[in-house]
């Protein structure tokens, strides 16, 4: 039986040990910033990147990868006499699926499948991880993107972010919603919903938001046992480490681990991000 390759791109978010542990290929998404593209997680790295947000008077712009970089990454596996699952970002939220349609279009009859995660960030890592796990485990390709539709179903995230700015530069929220609220002084709490961001609540303080996404985290956990957990933060790394003893103590998840979002997300929630990806017992 070949092998399955598992390919995704770098919004992916997953610990660079899991990514080597499970041989998963990252396609990475682009920042443009001040006429310079910087390929994320490669060019730019997390720290260089939040630092320099925090201070510049210019904004980064992210784009998706680009056709030829699937091109590339689908010819040099099916070469090896491997199949291909490729699992991206929420085509809501990126072209990067429709990327990797096109670029697929290149191999016709090719053992490549696709599959929209409808989430990013570590809900789409999850996906990707229990898909790689099946893959290094023996599953045939039809067998592996049933685990991730499977996972997909099951995958979820909610964030708090700092300031709504970010998201409206990025165009993922409207003016109107961005007003609101500023000029309430609200802190969002967000949800990654039917592949798109969601508003879930709105409180005063940014320690209320984080204690209500903690509450609407334990809504949907509520008939799950075998819940994986991951708290992802934008240079917020004290804040991340405090939401990590209170997911450990509380939910009792039988896998745990802490992130920090990369610069093509970053670029869209800011910095001082915190937020909990989870995917529910399969």
């Amino acid at each position: 039986m070949a092998k399955v390759a598992i390919i995704t791109d770098s919004t992916v978010n997953l610990p660079e040990i899991y990514i080597k542990e499970n041989g998963i290929i990252v396609a990475p998404q682009l920042v443009i910033w001040d006429g310079v593209t910087y390929q994320d997680g490669i060019d730019i790295q997390t720290n260089e990147f939040y630092k320099r947000l925090k201070n510049s008077t210019t904004s980064p712009t992210t784009s998706q990868v680009s056709i030829v970089s699937f091109k590339d990454l689908f010819k040099k596996q099916l070469d090896q006499g491997n199949e291909v699952l490729c699992v991206t970002i929420s085509s809501k939220l990126s072209g990067t699926m429709n990327s990797a349609i096109q670029a697929k279009e290149s191999f016709p009859g090719a053992a490549i499948e696709l599959v929209d995660s409808r989430m990013a960030s570590m809900a789409l890592g999850f996906q990707v991880l229990q898909a790689a796990r099946a893959a290094q485990n023996g599953a045939s390709l039809s067998e592996c993107k049933s685990v991730v539709e499977r996972a997909v179903q099951q995958t979820g995230a909610f964030f708090v972010v700092e300031t709504l700015e970010y998201l409206h530069r990025g165009g993922r929220i409207g003016n109107a919603a961005r007003f609101v609220g500023t000029a309430l002084n609200l802190k969002p709490i967000l949800k990654l919903q039917d592949g798109g961001v969601e508003s879930a609540a709105k409180v005063r303080t940014y320690k209320k938001a984080v204690e209500k996404m903690l509450n609407l985290l334990d809504k949907e956990l509520t008939h799950s046992r075998q819940n994986r957990l991951s708290v992802l933060h934008a240079a917020a790394n004290t804040e991340a480490e405090e939401v990590l003893q209170v997911l450990k103590t509380r939910f009792s998840p039988v896998e745990l681990m802490t992130t920090e979002v990369s610069p093509v997300i970053g670029t869209h929630t800011g910095p001082g991000t915190i937020g909990v990806a989870f995917m529910r017992d399969m």
